[in-house]
């Protein structure tokens, strides 16, 4: 390269001598739109003819100058390009003065590699293009079932989305985000036929006027509709029956025009298909963590053992039925207006047998149950969203409004004693999020941003049996238990920002004020064997209140140099805190105040083109909530009273993290490895008193250390030549920790590792098969227990074979096998297995599927679960085998 550029230079200084010896010096200087100077590029002055008269680079400076013929102007231009930029072309009319240029960045496009039966794949800057078609195939009908084959994308059980090991933030149709983070609802109900592509959007900024101004480490997905699919409304209608007594009906719509988008549905069904798993929010941890409310939990429970590891749809027994409506409107350009809502009812039942151990010291202590439990959730959810989004302003403000009652009928057996529960629970939110940006005279960015919230969760449970009598009623026989509670809170935040580049460094500076007010109400009855009603004999009354005022203050710097490999943040919030909590029935009158600096500190560093390494550091400083003051006891469930005996609890948690991001994209091949590690300090303990029929918890004051080792890593590479995606991954997990029970403290190690892999092969046009294995293997010990470790080991195996062995006729066969070992226990294999066959009718659109699930009628399960000192055993009773007929139209 250096070779041509000599000879071109070499070239430019004979045309120009020939031309004549009295020279002109042509000067400017290149820059991008963010300022910064562009050094090595390419200039070139060429005459009329299109001849190149001069050549030249750009220096460190982004300044260049060449010779030019003196006093000849005629047809004269200056070519300006550099790798990442659109190519600028200026006539030059005057020699004596600079030719100065913007120039603007352009996608850069990796070459793409023709070879037979490769998928195409595109990278455009920071978006890498799949071709859905590539990885699809005839038995695949909605967009989820293509996604899990993409090298690089990896779908969770639940539907979550994460690229290269990293969480997708954002999920986009054609550019609009209609769902938020409640994308199931497009991965389960989208055709396939209808997606051109899938983009994977790197360091995605949603905010126009942020973009380039702003560094964002967020991943986002975005799915491009076909244009033939955006003239019309597409959907689907099936209705389906089965035997025993199944049924499986839907009915969705669907449009992706520029104006509108939508996504509605309803649908229903007994096969074990939850709905609830289609509006789950994946996001909302972040969503938690952004909103620093706290706003309280549940605290009422049955004391269900949970559900077995297994899919969904092969334990559960339902009758459900959701309706749900998503639209998107695009009122005018960059102006749209969103509204989500939905209303899910369901009827879940449950029937287990369960064993559990916790190994002490002092003698281990063991209870068994076995429950009927039937839930009836019930969940409505209404959301509305104006969004105005434009180059140098930005307006956002969302209601949401959300209620979930819920019923439990509970016939349980407790160590041999039967008795019945009832809980009922009603919780109720209302909230209104608003943020504006915009652009003041001097170019800095202001934001106004404000929170409010209110909610209220009001329990009732209710156990007909007269448990623990010398805990609860001064050792006389009664005959009930009823415990009620409520928590409503109210909260607000709002701050106001700005936003402004000196030097080179995007500096963000931020006060606000939020405000937290709670209470906690409940109160534990007995019902006397005369049917009178009277309060527990401990005290278990709360009547507290609590209020937290937050004044704070950030410093957020965002430094990025000149080559963009190298990106650096460092934020410094300061956080002054007062609470105030009192219940006058425990004398109880507590306020306190802290101070906090919580900094933190991240380093991006790019090590290739599509390679980076990242470092990060963070130091969070929390005080504790409502739940660790209460004085009165509350009993959570049937065998569980908590109170609490301590100050308010203070915690100090620092996390450190490296992660390399590795891929290649023209090969599909992609690699991803973190590594952290986190310590947190706390002044308080949770300590428990264990029987064989109550567990008692109080929380005392005790310096408590938790930490933690993580390492996970992940590969994905597509093999052309066998047009396969193969995928492996591993993780390792060493936490230590302390538990006071039974007045003994027990310091614990445990130690969770991982290892997986898998293919989806495509064997020919009428073929696939995939595979999958995963491993895990738990162990923890104590110091303190001189018996054995616990250990546990579980190798999960999944494989599927979809074939057509005639057009328009799909045949697919797929099977699990679990294989459980646990220290001490017997060990645990099973096998299920599914049958389907479906034949596509093209001159109605319709599709005829006949199905058997649990092929091998299996009816009940055993699981074997593990913590630090505990052992679990559950048998639960499964459908057995199921068969259903389909048929499905596409319209």
């Amino acid at each position: 390269m250096k070779t041509a550029i000599f000879l071109i230079a070499l070239l430019c200084s004979l045309f120009s001598m020939k031309e004549g010896i009295a020279q002109s010096q042509i000067r400017g200087q290149l820059k991008d739109h963010k300022g910064k100077t562009i050094n090595s590029a390419t200039i070139t002055l060429k005459n009329g003819e299109g001849k190149i008269i001069a050549f030249t680079r750009t220096d460190e400076k982004g300044s260049y100058q060449l010779k030019a013929p003196a006093g000849q102007t005629a047809g004269l231009t200056l070519e300006l390009s550099s790798l990442g930029y659109k190519r600028e072309v200026l006539s030059v009319t005057d020699l004596n003065k600079n030719y100065d240029a913007i120039l603007t960045e352009s996608s850069i496009a990796l070459p793409t590699v023709v070879i037979n039966n490769r998928p195409r794949l595109r990278v455009d800057g920071d978006t890498l293009n799949y071709k859905l078609a590539d990885f699809s195939n005839r038995q695949d009908r909605v967009l989820g079932d293509v996604l899990k084959k993409m090298p690089g994308i990896e779908v969770a059980s639940d539907g979550k989305i994460s690229y290269n090991g990293k969480n997708i933030s954002n999920f986009y149709i054609d550019g609009d985000n209609l769902l938020d983070d409640k994308y199931n609802i497009a991965t389960k109900s989208i055709p396939k036929d209808a997606v051109d592509k899938v983009q994977v959007i790197q360091n995605d900024q949603p905010i126009k006027m942020l973009r380039n101004k702003i560094n964002s480490d967020d991943v986002a997905l975005n799915i491009t509709i076909k244009d033939e699919a955006k003239l019309k409304l597409i959907g689907q209608a099936s209705l389906g029956a089965g035997l025993p007594n199944r049924f499986d009906e839907n009915i969705n719509g669907m449009m992706f025009n520029k104006k509108y988008k939508g996504i509605n549905y309803l649908k229903g069904n007994n096969i074990g298909n939850d709905p609830a798993r289609e509006i789950v929010s994946h996001n909302f941890t972040e969503l938690q963590d952004r909103l620093s409310n706290g706003k309280p939990a549940t605290l009422l429970s049955t004391g269900a053992a949970g559900v077995p590891d297994l899919p969904q749809n092969r334990y559960l027994f339902n009758r459900a039925g959701l309706l749900n409506v998503n639209n998107l409107f695009n009122l005018k350009k960059d102006i749209q207006l969103k509204t989500n809502l939905y209303y899910l009812l369901d009827r879940q039942q449950r029937d287990y047998d369960k064993f559990t151990e916790y190994t002490l010291p002092s003698g281990n202590v063991s209870f068994t149950e076995n429950q009927h439990n039937v839930s009836k959730p019930n969940q409505f959810r209404a959301q509305a969203s104006l969004n105005i989004n434009r180059e140098k302003s930005y307006l956002n403000n969302t209601f949401i409004s959300n209620y979930k009652p819920m019923k439990y009928e509970v016939g349980l057996s407790s160590n041999g004693i039967p008795f019945g529960q009832q809980l009922q629970q009603r919780p109720f939110e209302v909230s209104n999020e608003f943020s504006y940006l915009n652009t003041l005279k001097n170019g800095n960015i202001y934001n106004l941003y404000s929170y409010l919230s209110y909610s209220s969760q009001p329990e009732k449970l209710q156990v007909n049996a007269g448990l623990n009598a010398d805990q609860l009623n001064n050792g006389v026989p009664y005959s009930a238990l009823i415990q009620q509670s409520n928590t409503p809170a109210y909260f607000a935040n709002t701050y106001l920002s700005f936003k402004k580049v000196l030097s080179g460094i995007v500096q963000t500076y931020k006060t606000g004020f939020s405000f937290q007010a709670q209470e906690l109400t409940s109160y534990l009855n007995t019902i006397q064997q005369d049917a009178q009603t009277q309060p527990a004999s401990l005290n278990a009354l709360n009547n507290l209140n609590w209020k937290r005022s937050n004044l704070y203050t950030e410093g957020l710097y965002e430094y990025e140099t000149e080559d963009e490999k190298l990106k650096a943040s460092l934020s410094v919030p300061l956080s002054y805190q007062y609470i105030h909590y009192r219940d006058p029935g425990y004398a109880l009158n507590e306020k306190m105040n802290r101070l906090f600096v919580s900094p933190g500190l991240r380093l991006k560093y790019q090590t290739g083109i599509e390679n980076y390494l990242q470092l990060s550091y963070t130091l969070k400083n929390e005080l504790g909530t409502m739940d660790d003051i209460y004085r009165g006891a509350i009993l959570k469930n049937y065998r569980s009273l908590y109170a609490n005996n301590a100050p308010l609890s203070e915690q100090k948690n620092h996390t450190a993290a490296l992660n390399f991001n590795y891929r290649k994209a023209i090969t599909m091949f992609f690699f991803n490895l973190q590594a952290s590690y986190s310590r947190i300090n706390l002044n308080t303990i949770s300590s428990s008193t264990l029987t064989n029929n109550l567990q008692e918890r109080i929380v005392l004051p005790y310096d408590n250390n938790i930490s933690a080792y993580n390492l996970d890593g992940n590969i994905s590479k597509y093999w052309f030549a066998l047009r396969t995606t193969f995928s492996m991954g591993l993780s390792w997990l060493q936490s230590m920790n302390n538990q006071f029970q039974n007045n003994e403290l027990l310091p614990y190690t445990a130690t969770n590792s991982g290892i997986k892999a898998g293919f989806q092969s495509k064997i020919s046009s009428n073929t696939n098969l995939n595979y999958s294995i995963n491993y895990n293997q738990m162990e923890s010990k104590s110091s303190a227990n001189k018996e054995e470790p616990i250990r546990y080991k579980q190798i999960r195996q999944q494989a599927e074979l979809s074939f057509m062995p005639f057009n328009d006729l799909f045949l697919n066969l797929s099977a699990e096998h679990l294989y459980t070992k646990q220290s001490g226990q017997n060990r645990l294999s099973y096998l299920f297995s599914d049958l389907s066959a479906r034949y596509k009718l093209n001159k109605i659109n319709t599709d005829f599927e006949f199905g058997i699930s649990n092929l091998g009628n299996i009816k009940t399960y055993r699981a074997v679960y593990v913590s630090s000192n505990a052992f679990t055993s559950g048998t639960y009773e499964i459908p057995g085998r199921i068969a259903m007929l389909k048929a499905t139209l596409t319209f």
